[in-house]
């Protein structure tokens, strides 16, 4: 006779020990969560912000091994990268507190848009300050250290900015025109019902 079947038995034979599980565990809880749009956007932030951590650290790192120029090295230089650095950060921060972190980390790329785009500063003084004070960072930090290859790396900033904005611009033109022109609908819409 076939010995009787019992549920209990069954978590015997589950290795709690075993790492693949509980990554596999981990995994089917985080799918669900990952493809809703707060919650994606969320962690694309911290993945952004800890590849900006990363990238400021590996730019640093990279300076302290380049040397010095001694024209970089004067007062006005010094002068120059602290003002750049002043006004760079006030242009990131600034934006930042303006967009918030769904506005500031790509949530218009999950559909969450802004109620109306942001105008005020500091987006009355450029489309994009948080790419242009980035840039002034960089430039800042390299004048600041008096280093050269600073100033190059910083060029490369700005060209993969540059291209950046070639792309983002028309997308979040279009996507704010675009909820515009539904919005106009469903008012027209509702008045000739």
């Amino acid at each position: 006779m076939a010995s009787s079947f019992n549920v209990a038995d069954l978590a015997d034979y589950i290795d709690l020990d075993k790492q693949s599980l509980l990554i596999s565990a981990g995994s089917i809880i985080f799918n669900p969560l990952f493809w809703k749009p707060y919650p994606a956007c969320y962690a694309l932030a911290a993945t952004i912000f800890s590849l900006g951590l990363l990238r400021d650290w590996l730019y640093k790192t990279a300076l302290s091994e380049q040397p010095s120029h001694p024209l970089l090295e004067t007062l006005y230089s010094q002068a120059a990268g602290y003002t750049l650095f002043i006004i760079g950060n006030i242009l990131v921060v600034s934006s930042t507190w303006r967009l918030g972190i769904t506005g500031t980390f790509l949530g218009d790329y999950f559909g969450i848009l802004m109620d109306e785009m942001v105008t005020g500063f500091p987006f009355n003084v450029t489309s994009a300050p948080m790419y242009w004070g980035s840039t002034m960072n960089f430039l800042g930090t390299a004048l600041v250290f008096g280093k050269p290859a600073g100033i190059a790396l910083t060029v490369g900033v700005l060209v993969v900015y540059i291209i950046a904005l070639r792309f983002e611009d028309p997308f979040t033109a279009g996507i704010y025109a675009k909820r515009e022109r539904e919005r106009e609908a469903a008012k027209s819409g509702k008045k000739q019902k």
